[in-house]
């Protein structure tokens, strides 16, 4: 008998987990908001039934899920724990791409008694991240040896030759998703202490980072990187830094932007929907607090609330600002505040091309003390392309993983029962094996030191 999987949320990395899963003969429901998005997802896949569904609606989604083996949750994070639950009801498996919360590690002990399993972080990052970095981690440790140093960055980006804007990025998924991301603090190890840098100076710690010598990135801290010591095993690491990559210019730009204030999402009268939307630079005039809207007086006004590392990088950014429109009197889109109102001028101006294609870069970089007393570097290594009219990188490299943990939950492959990830190498060796065999998706391993 043919089984059977609900697939919930119609987001850019639905389409390649859809796809392998439908490939491979399993009956896919996919549910979303409204029946004509699933339509579309659908179109031209056999065995595949597109349905609306209301997930905050109990009943209905009980009844969905009581139809199938697994449930697939692609939408946002903050719903994982209603489909859990659901799941823990019906006794169905849930695979999802996001990090396990507090809120999920709950269910822990409830999903166990149901005898279901509940697979998390099995996208790109997380996902891809943790299946390499939990490799090498057990191979030094396996050898005798110790891990000193853990760096681990990752970047979806514009390909080079497509990141021509001001800031050197694209949207492919939301861009408030994005610029809220710029505002979180962050926490590390580094050198045997933990240091923390708060969501309005996070910027001002990017630094350069070199992988290659054709790509020029910054690297700066994401979030919470001290809960790794323990999650990978490493407690005599001494630095552990997980972190974003960028393009070099990023950070000195929306540093800019933090400091004059468009990264705020505090209701604003001035950006609410009115009759008459205002132009861009009387609203700028506003949000900088000056009453003149002269080119001159706005640039004058910028400076006086925010630092600029040279002339160049001044010239180089209030270029960039004109290029958004900051300056004209173009209307602007009120979404009620100064994030949400510059996040539709950035989705209308920073979209991909047709032709144009996006990146990812992922690395990990360990530094090793061998069990002779030596010391070495290693490095993990993926670089991917998206294909335009195909899938971006960035949803192949969360859907495909997701798919594959969904067969292998399927076929017993992952048979671990309660809230997991991929932290063992009972549960990632199968997984490593399959993305490279039958996707191509692989870390490169190398000692560069």
């Amino acid at each position: 008998m043919s089984q059977k999987v609900l697939l919930l949320g119609s987001g850019f990395v639905a389409k390649p987990c859809l796809d392998i899963l439908a490939k491979a003969g399993i009956k896919v429901t996919i549910a979303c908001r409204t029946v004509e998005t699933a339509k579309k997802l659908s179109a031209g896949l056999d065995g595949v039934m597109p349905i609306a569904l209301d997930i905050e609606h109990a009943p209905a989604l009980d009844a969905e899920v009581a139809k199938h083996d697994l449930v697939v949750s692609l939408i946002p994070y903050v719903h994982h724990v209603l489909v859990i639950k659901s799941a823990i009801r019906n006794r169905k498996h849930v695979v999802t791409t996001s990090y396990v919360s507090p809120a999920m590690m709950e269910l822990d002990t409830a999903a166990k008694a149901a005898g279901i399993t509940v697979m998390n972080e099995i996208g790109l990052d997380p996902g891809i991240d943790h299946l390499y970095a939990v490799k090498m981690i057990e191979e030094v440790h396996a050898a005798g040896g110790k891990v000193l140093s853990f760096l681990s960055y990752c970047g979806g980006l514009p390909a080079p030759e497509d990141s021509d804007n001001p800031l050197g990025y694209k949207f492919s998924w939301s861009s408030r998703g994005v610029l809220l991301a710029l505002r979180n603090n962050a926490r590390y190890w580094k050198d045997g202490k933990i240091e923390e840098i708060s969501g309005p100076k996070l910027m001002e710690a990017a630094k350069p980072y070199f992988i290659y010598p054709g790509y020029a990135f910054i690297a700066y801290p994401n979030r919470d990187s001290c809960p790794y010591k323990e999650r990978y095993g490493i407690p005599e690491a001494q630095t552990i830094i997980r972190g974003t990559l960028r393009y070099q210019g990023f950070a000195e730009f929306i540093k800019v932007l933090v400091d004059i204030g468009f990264l705020e999402d505090t209701p604003t009268e001035f950006l609410s929907k009115s009759a008459k939307p205002p132009t861009w630079k009387e609203v700028f005039a506003k949000i900088l607090k000056i009453s003149s809207t002269a080119e001159e007086d706005l640039v004058n006004a910028i400076s006086s609330v925010t630092t600029f590392p040279n002339e160049d990088e001044k010239t180089r950014i209030i270029n960039g600002l004109r290029w958004l429109g900051l300056f004209s009197e173009d209307k602007i889109i009120p979404r009620g505040n100064p994030l949400d109102t510059l996040c539709a001028t950035l989705e209308a101006k920073m979209q991909y091309g047709p032709n144009e294609r996006d990146m990812v870069m992922l690395q990990h970089k360990f530094e090793i003390e061998l069990a002779d007393g030596k010391r070495e570097t290693r490095t993990s290594t993926l670089v991917d392309y998206g294909v335009p009219g195909g899938y971006s990188s960035m949803a192949k490299l969360v859907g495909v993983p997701c798919a594959v943990a969904v067969k292998q939950v399927l076929n017993g492959t992952i048979s671990d029962k309660g809230i997991l990830a991929p932290m063992n190498p009972k549960i990632n060796n199968p997984l490593i094996r399959e993305l490279k065999e039958e996707y191509g998706i692989e870390c490169i391993e190398r000692v560069i030191g």
